[in-house]
């Protein structure tokens, strides 16, 4: 007998609830992998030790496990924050994503198809190319440079599509091209004169996490919770925008205003991703892609489910990048790319079979 609707609800809650429990218990495996793995290796007993002792009650279940200074060091200040900012940046960059392909209605649009991410490399080319070593509410010169020129870029693009009170979707993202391709061809440019200072402008450009430090998690997190908190707030009206933008506004939702808002919410996540980590391919469009296989486009689902899934790939791929020639290290942006090309042309192929963006009702 085919299940009612009420069978059908009961269903799709349990089928999300075991994903989302999947996906934060692979997320703890994930960061207590990356800690524990490295060029030092250490014991995932004194890794535990070291994460649990400001919980006075759990120490009893540690007693006998020895654990150096050297050791306590190297989970604390090093590993531990770039797990964190690694998930950060991999949570923002998959929620900027699966935003972005909503609000196109667009499969193939990522993170940077609005020009942030040129923007923000561009400031910190210029950064670089100056040597400035300002610091500044945690960033120094070149996050920070990076941070103001994405979030200058986007600013630049919402104005040029601006067209009287409303801004068409498709006008938004070819202004997005247009000034992606111009910024681009000045960072090519820079990097041409940049002399002595190649190889770092080089290597920020291929993406990682390798300068992770608590100052730089701090100043992020702000910005990823409030771009997150922003984005679900209007995870509903993302779903009835799938429809058609004269569509929602039949159906009361105030288009204008919802755009201006996660668009500036989305971007702020993505300036802050790239100011701090590089230009990190692939994660936020593969991630949303692989969340609509499992759960479909309903943005309720589709968001936190996709941050999870982005911070763990990226926690991931950057453990990956630290062992695989340690105790040298690969940037983590060639990771994603060789990993997410493949995955993502697999997917393509599975479009065919898939209502990407019908939240059915």
């Amino acid at each position: 007998m085919p299940l009612k609707g009420s069978g059908k609800k009961k269903i799709a809650r349990i089928r999300r609830g075991t994903l989302f429990l999947s996906l934060i218990l692979l997320l703890l495996a994930t960061v207590f992998a990356a800690i524990v793995l490295g060029a030092a290796s250490i014991p995932l007993k004194s890794a535990l030790a070291v994460l649990l002792s400001p919980f006075t009650g759990l120490n009893g279940l540690f007693k006998g496990v020895e654990v150096t200074e050297v050791q306590r060091g190297i989970i604390l200040q090093l590993r531990l924050p770039r797990v964190i900012q690694a998930a950060i940046v991999g949570a923002s960059l998959s929620l900027a994503g699966a935003v972005y392909q909503g609000l196109f209605r667009n499969p193939m649009a990522d993170p940077y198809v609005l020009g942030v991410s040129s923007g923000a490399a561009l400031g910190a080319v210029a950064a670089m190319l100056t040597g400035g070593t300002l610091l500044f509410a945690g960033f120094t010169a070149v996050p920070l440079f990076a941070f103001i020129g994405g979030t200058s870029t986007i600013a630049l693009v919402y104005y040029m599509s601006r067209v009287g009170k409303f801004v068409p979707v498709m006008t938004l993202l070819l202004s997005g091209i247009a000034v992606s391709a111009f910024l681009s061809a000045i960072v090519s440019l820079l990097t041409y004169f940049a002399g002595e200072n190649l190889h770092q402008v080089v290597f920020w450009m291929m993406g990682g996490v390798s300068g992770a430090n608590w100052s730089r998690v701090v100043a992020m997190l702000p910005y990823a919770l409030i771009g997150f908190c922003c984005i679900y707030y209007y995870a509903r009206e993302l779903n009835v925008l799938l429809l058609g933008e004269e569509t929602a506004r039949h159906l009361g939702v105030n288009t204008e205003r919802v755009k201006i808002i996660i668009l500036a919410a989305a971007s702020l996540l993505v300036a802050a991703a790239v100011s701090t980590s590089g230009i990190i391919g692939f994660v936020g469009l593969v991630v949303p892609h692989l969340i609509r296989i499992a759960v479909g486009p309903d943005h309720r689902v589709l968001l936190p489910a996709s941050a999870l899934l982005g911070a763990i790939l990226l926690i991931a791929a950057d453990t990956l990048a630290r062992n695989i020639i340690a105790p040298a290290e690969l940037p983590v942006g060639i990771i994603t790319s060789m990993v997410g090309a493949p995955m993502f042309i697999y997917l393509l192929k599975k479009r065919k079979k898939l209502r990407y963006f019908n939240t059915g009702g």
